[in-house]
């Protein structure tokens, strides 16, 4: 029974609890949510998938009558019972729903293209795509006058722009058409703002800058008045503020004008308008004040401008003005005072250490690559380079005159340089010492200079065995000049100049092939290096490697544009490959570039001689009389011209010039004396005749002239020269009788004597022998001269020359007609091809180019200082 009513008291407790949580469950609502978020249904959602398909994205209209569903009737599923509609949270009602019959967004942030009053059924248009395009911006109107003063303002903006970009490419003309178009057009702008009465708006700056870019203008063109004007009225105008800074403009063009005292006068009004905050402004202007008085010859004006520099901001132009002052004057103390200022001037650059990397840090590394050749540094070396020029310059002019002697003055010199931060110049100095020596002919001394470096550095070593070796190659002293030319190769084997003098030394050997390697190694060290290949070209005419000479010659003269030398050689190699009309054209070109050069007329006038042109060959070799009247062969020319053309009389004072040149060969004047017989003047030719027997009383044929001339003009003498004719004709017998006898004694004993006799016999020859080869010979000066070329001096170009003119003698009247009987022979002569061996000499490797030297007959190689 206890159970029983235990049980029951168990079961009364457990309906209890139940009816407690069913009246308060602490754990409701958390499985409640809003049938919007079933995403379980939205398959079946018909609203849903009726906004997917639709092309805004916009759902039908709302059809709910409860708040929160988007379908009428939809339970709300909890985990105790019937899904039933729930509000939010919050207690407001659901999005989407309908309240009280009115229509409200889809979110509580009302989006774009959406409003309150936003009805059921309306498009979604955020674009406003619907209401049409935008209107048209509204125009300008251009009829304003403000307007049309904006637009005039940049007309002449772009005008006098446009005219700067003119001036900038070099079109002077078109920079000052467009400055003046500038001008008018701004007056019209002026003229246009008094009319709308804007005048006190007119713009000052755009006036002064058409004003200054006209006159500007005026003076690129040289129209210096109208500059001047046009400097005056901006000047002259009050409203210009600093406008006094261009009275320097006005005397720059005065000092152009070579108006020197007005030029002093505006630099003078220019630095009084000028502030002292302005120094180097004003620094620049005394500079220019200075230099129009050195123009002047006011010396001491100007040394009291560059003395005032040099006191207030030193630099180098002013110093080396300085010293030029004090040189004009003669004062030798002060000379060597300025030249310590000047050698002590700051450059304001730095070591050149910071260009060298010191460690193996790559940023640094590239960091100094950059910086290395950059504008900066350009601008350092530039500035650098100037220095030395000027402090070079300065201590070559003063060195003669400070002390008694050059050499003492040049000892002081290299003394302060080796003491200030230029030590680098002492080395060049005293090898400018060396080549004083040189223009005063004192090789001694020269040589002994540059000895002295041989104990020295490898450049400076170098270039003193280089100018020792051309010394030596100069004086024909092959032997010391090859000895130093290998001095300067060890020292620098790089060196250009060192490598061409060697290759000189063994082209005087003959040996071509080495020489040639010498040139082509210079030519590898620098392929500029003109004399190499003007050499390289001469020793391959040498080895008759004729194309590749051409080839060489060719290449110098896209170098050389203007050179004669190069000009004349391929007019040579032409003529040697025997095109004669490449050879005259050269020529020509030649003369285009010295119009007065005799040998280069002559040569002209015998290439259109052997092409059958005697009128163009007379015109050349007419002009190379004209400038070298003492040319033997142009004169022989000229003569058998005349003679050929029958014109005897004209032919007569050529021959009288050459016997005057030449009054030992006894055929000019007989030459004379035949002209007058072919002209008829008989009584002239007789006593030509007779001049010349006194003269040269064995000759034969002016003894058979004779006798013919008596003869037929019924003379008593004519007895007297056939007695004489005889007894010269005698003994020209016995003379060629013994002739005769010598040489057959003389092969007599060739056959005879030992094999070392024949060289002895063999000098035995006839005298016309002799003659014969002294003809096509060269002068001893030409044999001894080193380097020459046989392609203009060669016996047998001499030879065929010869031979032409001989001929050219013997197709004039011969001996079977009255009154001649002249051997060919006997007026037969050598030629020496134009421009003589001097053209043909290879260019020396001497780092000097000889300028006032009476000792050097040729252009030498480089400037004597390395660069």
């Amino acid at each position: 029974m206890s159970v029983l009513l235990h049980n029951l008291s168990r079961e009364r407790e457990m309906e209890n609890v139940h009816l407690a949580v069913e009246e308060e469950d602490i754990y409701s609502g958390y499985n409640d949510y809003n049938p919007t978020f079933d995403s379980e249904e939205l398959e079946n959602d018909v609203g849903f998938q009726q906004a997917v398909r639709t092309s805004h994205g916009r759902r039908p209209p709302m059809t709910a009558k409860f708040p929160g569903t988007a379908i009428g009737a939809r339970p709300l599923a909890t985990a105790f019972g019937a899904r039933i509609p729930l509000a939010s949270s919050m207690g407001r009602p659901m999005t989407g729903a309908v309240q009280d019959g009115a229509a409200r967004p889809m979110t509580a942030v009302r989006a774009a293209g959406y409003t309150s009053s936003l009805t059921r059924g309306s498009t979604f248009d955020p674009l406003g795509q619907s209401k049409g395009p935008a209107p048209p911006l509204e125009g300008k109107n251009e009829d304003t006058p403000e307007e049309k003063i904006k637009i005039l303002e940049k007309k002449v903006n772009d005008l006098i722009e446009e005219s700067c970009m003119a001036q900038s490419i070099g079109a002077l003309q078109l920079a000052l058409e467009k400055a003046k178009e500038a001008g008018r057009k701004e007056r019209a702008l002026v003229r246009q703002r008094e009319q709308s009465g804007n005048a006190e708006h007119i713009n000052l700056d755009l006036t002064y800058s058409v004003l200054l870019n006209l006159a500007n203008q005026y003076a690129n063109n040289e129209m210096y008045p109208e500059a001047l004007n046009s400097y005056q009225v901006i000047v002259k105008n009050k409203m210009f503020s600093n406008a006094g800074r261009l009275k320097v403009n006005m005397a720059n063009i005065y000092v152009k004008q070579k108006s020197y005292p007005k030029a002093i006068k505006f630099y003078r009004m220019a630095l009084d308008q000028i502030s002292n905050a302005h120094k180097e402004l004003r620094i620049k202007i005394m500079q220019d004040i200075g230099v129009v008085f050195v123009r002047m010859g006011q010396y001491s004006d100007a040394i009291t401008s560059f003395e005032h520099i040099m006191s207030e901001s030193p630099n180098i132009k002013t110093g080396f003005n300085l010293i030029l002052c004090y040189y004009a004057i003669g004062d030798r103390e002060r000379m060597k005072k300025a030249f310590q200022k000047l050698i002590s001037v700051p450059l304001g650059i730095d070591d050149e250490d910071k260009y060298i990397s010191s460690n193996d840090d790559n940023d640094s590394n590239m960091v100094i690559e950059a910086i290395k050749n950059d504008k900066l540094h350009q601008m350092e070396r530039n500035l650098k380079v100037l220095a030395e020029k000027y402090i070079m310059t300065a201590a070559k002019l003063i060195a003669p005159a400070i002390e008694t002697s050059f050499a003492t003055g040049f000892d002081w010199c290299v003394d302060i340089v080796k003491s200030s931060q230029y030590i680098e110049l002492a080395n060049d100095l005293e090898i400018n010492k060396a080549i004083t020596y040189l223009r005063q002919k004192d090789f001694n001394q020269a040589v002994e200079t540059l000895k002295t470096f041989e104990k020295k550095d490898s450049r400076v070593k170098s270039a003193a065995a280089t100018n020792l070796s051309f010394l030596y190659f100069l004086e024909k002293d092959y032997d010391q000049a090859d000895r130093y030319a290998d001095l300067a190769m060890t020292a620098d084997r790089y060196n250009p100049a060192a490598l061409i003098n060697k290759g000189n030394t063994v082209f005087v050997k003959q040996d071509y092939e080495k020489a040639a390697e010498f040139y082509k190694e210079a030519l590898r060290n620098d392929s500029s290096c003109t004399e190499a290949l003007y050499n390289l070209g001469l020793t391959y005419k040498k080895l008759n490697r004729l194309d590749e000479a051409l080839d060489c010659f060719l290449k110098l003269h896209a170098i050389l544009r203007n050179s004669a030398q190069v000009m004349y050689q391929l007019a040579n190699l032409y003529e040697l490959l025997e095109d004669p009309q490449q050879a005259i054209e050269w020529l020509i070109q030649v003369l285009s570039v010295t119009h007065t050069d005799p040998q280069a007329l002559a040569k002209l006038g015998e290439l259109y001689d052997s092409e059958g042109d005697k009128s163009q060959a007379f015109q050349y070799y007419y002009e190379s009389f004209r400038y070298y009247p003492s040319n033997i062969d142009v004169i022989e020319w000229l003569g058998a011209y005349y003679i050929e053309t029958q014109f005897c009389e004209k032919a007569i004072q050529f021959f009288e010039r050459a016997t005057l040149i030449q009054p030992t060969q006894v055929k000019w004047q007989l030459m004379v004396a035949s002209c007058y017989r072919r002209s008829g003047n008989y009584q002239k030719a007789l006593e030509t005749y007779k001049d010349i027997h006194r003269k040269f009383p064995e000759n034969v044929e002016c003894l058979r002239f004779l006798v013919r001339l008596c003869t037929d003009m019924g003379l008593n003498e004519v007895q007297e020269y056939a007695t004489k004719l005889k007894k010269v004709e005698k003994m020209k017998e016995i003379r060629e009788q013994r002739v005769k006898s010598g040489r057959e004694s003389s092969s007599r004993g060739r056959r005879e004597g030992s094999a070392g006799s024949a060289g002895v016999s063999s000098s035995v020859s006839s005298p016309k022998m002799e003659t014969d080869v002294k003809a096509v010979s060269q002068p001893e000066s030409q044999q001894t001269s080193p380097l020459l070329d046989s392609g203009r001096d060669s016996a047998h170009s001499s030879s065929t020359k010869g031979e032409r003119l001989s001929a050219k003698m013997r197709s004039l009247p011969g001996s079977n007609e009255p009154y001649e009987a002249s051997s060919p022979k006997e007026i037969d002569a050598s030629y020496v091809d134009p421009l003589g061996p001097q053209m043909e000499r290879p260019k020396t490797g001497a780092k000097r180019r000889v300028e006032d030297d009476d000792f050097a007959d040729e252009e030498l190689g480089d400037d004597l200082l390395p660069e």
